[in-house]
C-alpha cells in the first residue's frame, strides 16, 4: 500500500490524504459527535418534564406528613365502617349471625318470626351480599318498630324487597310481612 502511495504525485497523494481525512472527519461526526448532539438535545427536551414531575415529588414529600394523617384518619373510618360488617368466616355464618341479628330484633319489637331462609349470596362490587328471607306478623306499629329498629341496627343492613298482606281479612288486625334483608361482608374475610 505504502508502494501504491509513493508511486503518485505528490498532488495524487495530497489528494489521497485529503480523502482519508474527509472519511475520518465523517466518520467520527456520524460516529461520535452526532449521537452525543442528539442526546444531548433529547436530554434538554427532557428538562421541563422532569422539573415538572420533580416539583410534583417535593410537593408530595412536603406533604407527606398531611397524607399520613389524612391516610390514617381514613383507615380509622375504614375500620369503624368495617364493624359495620357482619363478622364472617364463610357466607353459610354470616348468614346465621345475620338470622340472630334479626330475630333478636324481632323479638324486641314484639313479632312473631314465622319463617325464614338463607338466599344465595350474590357479589356486590368489593362486597358480598349475604340475604335472607324472613316473614314476620304483627300489627302495623309493631312492624314499624321492627323496620326502625332494622334501620339503627349496629350492623349495615339493607331490606331489598318487602311484602306486606293482611293475615286475616275479616280482622285486618295482623300483617305479614316477608323481609328479604341483606347484611355485608368483605370478600377477603370471607372463605366463599
Amino acid at each position: 500500500m505504502m508502494r501504491m502511495i509513493a508511486n503518485l504525485s505528490r498532488r495524487e497523494r495530497m489528494l489521497v490524504f485529503a480523502a482519508v481525512a474527509a472519511a475520518v472527519v465523517i466518520l467520527v461526526w456520524g460516529g461520535i459527535v452526532q449521537p452525543i448532539r442528539d442526546r444531548n438535545r433529547e436530554a434538554a427536551e427532557l428538562v421541563p418534564v422532569r422539573e415538572q414531575v420533580l416539583l410534583r415529588r417535593q410537593d408530595l414529600v412536603a406533604r407527606k406528613a398531611s397524607i399520613a394523617a389524612e391516610l390514617e384518619a381514613t383507615n380509622k373510618r375504614l375500620e369503624g365502617l368495617s364493624e359495620r360488617f357482619l363478622p364472617a368466616g364463610t357466607p353459610a355464618v354470616a348468614a346465621s349471625e345475620l338470622q340472630k341479628l334479626v330475630k333478636s330484633m324481632a323479638a324486641q319489637a314484639s313479632t312473631e318470626v314465622r319463617s325464614e331462609r338463607i338466599l344465595p349470596p350474590a357479589e356486590r362490587g368489593d362486597l358480598l351480599e349475604i340475604p335472607i328471607e324472613i316473614a314476620v306478623s304483627g300489627e302495623i306499629r309493631q312492624l314499624v318498630d321492627l323496620l326502625a329498629r332494622l334501620e339503627r341496627a349496629p350492623k349495615l343492613l339493607a331490606v331489598p324487597d318487602m311484602k306486606v298482606r293482611v293475615v286475616n281479612i275479616t280482622q285486618p288486625k295482623e300483617l305479614l310481612a316477608t323481609l328479604t334483608l341483606s347484611g355485608y361482608i368483605l370478600p377477603a374475610k370471607a372463605k366463599t
